[in-house]
């Protein structure tokens, strides 16, 4: 297994490729063909093989957009990334095309200057490729000796959100799943679904959980990491929409006087998770 970081200057998010006896599999595809092209050159210097298929975690632009340096590989993802990125089919980069997808809040703000920034002058060679296996809960691929399976999640970040775990290695990648929503609105966060997403990783005992803005992180790590935040979400699904209580009962949990930012941050998102209800 083969694992390039995320950059956050243009949101490159984690590409991973895994390998078995008889093929390689590419965890999704880059936010570019730039960002494609680079992984494409540590695995050749690493002696790696080229991915023969990828998967899709989510259809978002950051894990999908370079699809057309893979030479065409099957790319296996969820029905419902299929059908999203079927409404960028026709995409052509363009400012005008861009501001539009903003404003029908399919994308963000921020994405769309990321995507300003990755590309600079060559975004009319952005190329929309779809899917060519969809499924609708789960799907094992064997690379030969190395099972892994993707199993659709959903999620606030995306409804179409996959887990990808490699069973030999005990490995969880969990795309962007415990991200907050990102479009539509303001960012937002409900505390069932974060919950019930927290649960489901914490269930396979994966000895690495990898989130795609992220570093690679134990199980012990990860669990350590997330304290804070499933206490969050649980206060939030206790007392509701009310945010003095929410802080007060944060602040006896990690027995501080002030809440650290992101969770501050966190907070706001939960309450947002109310309004979207």
């Amino acid at each position: 297994m083969f694992i390039m970081h995320a950059e956050h200057e243009t949101d490159r998010p984690i590409l991973a490729a895994i390998s078995g006896e008889r093929r390689t599999l590419l965890m999704d595809a880059g936010n570019s063909p730039a960002h494609a092209e680079l992984f494409r050159a540590e695995l050749a210097k690493h002696g790696i093989p080229l991915p023969d298929m990828m998967v899709l975690t989510h259809w978002h632009w950051d894990h999908t957009f370079g699809m057309s340096a893979w030479n065409g590989i099957p790319a296996a993802a969820h029905a419902e990334t299929g059908r999203a990125m079927a409404v960028l089919k026709g995409l052509d980069g363009s400012d005008a095309c861009l501001d539009e997808l903003v404003r029908k809040e399919i994308i963000s703000d921020s994405s769309a200057a990321d995507i300003r920034k990755e590309y600079g002058g060559q975004r009319s060679g952005i190329r929309i490729i779809q899917p060519d296996l969809l499924f609708q809960d789960r799907i094992e691929l064997d690379l030969g000796g190395v099972v892994c399976e993707m199993v659709h999640m959903g999620g606030d970040h995306s409804a179409d959100s996959c887990y990808l775990h490699v069973r030999e290695d005990k490995v969880l990648f969990l795309g962007d799943a415990l991200g907050p929503s990102v479009y539509g609105g303001p960012r937002r966060y409900t505390s069932g679904s974060f919950l019930r997403l927290l649960a489901g990783a914490y269930a396979y005992g994966a000895d690495w959980y990898v989130e795609s803005h992220g570093l690679p992180m134990s199980g012990p790590e990860f669990r350590r990491d997330l304290e804070a935040w499933e206490q969050l979400a649980r206060i939030a699904r206790e007392t509701g929409p009310d945010r003095e209580r929410i802080i007060r009962e944060m602040k006896a949990f990690l027995k501080t006087e002030e809440l650290p930012g992101d969770l501050m941050q966190g907070v706001g998102y939960f309450l947002e998770g109310f309004k979207s209800r």
